[in-house]
């Protein structure tokens, strides 16, 4: 599966300092994505302080370069790890997920009513145990 060496994300980005040389940018819509940049030059990073209205990352190896646009002015900068978390909407949509019939789903409420009410765990473990005896 090919990979993605580039990525770019448009509209408003804030940018705020998750350590000592790490930086989390939360991008809004159109696309929604949580990212982390760790170990960036920190030469540019007084770029990162404004908010940030394009970022372009490029993964190079080891190394990830990052172009900003912040405040009208465009800065880059090297950093030794980027990491992107974009939200799939519907992503467990397509997944075959077992569902539970009716007498499944009465059986589950009754094991969890056991269970909270006072010596309902000892109680269930107690037929648990009487239970793989007999069979």
């Amino acid at each position: 599966m090919p990979y993605k060496m580039r990525r770019n994300f448009a509209g408003p980005c804030s940018v705020r300092a998750a350590g000592p040389d790490a930086w989390r940018v939360a991008c809004g819509a159109p696309q929604e994505a949580q990212i982390v940049i760790r170990g960036a030059d920190t030469r540019s990073a007084s770029a990162f302080g404004a908010p940030v209205s394009d970022l372009g990352i490029e993964w190079h190896g080891q190394r990830a370069l990052l172009t900003m646009m912040s405040a009208g002015r465009v800065a880059s900068s090297e950093a030794a790890a980027v990491i992107v978390h974009e939200s799939v909407p519907g992503l467990y949509a397509a997944l075959p997920l077992a569902e539970f019939d009716s007498r499944a789903r009465r059986f589950w409420r009754r094991v969890f009513l056991l269970v909270r009410i006072p010596g309902g765990r000892l109680l269930l473990g107690m037929l648990a145990r009487v239970s793989r005896k007999s069979a």
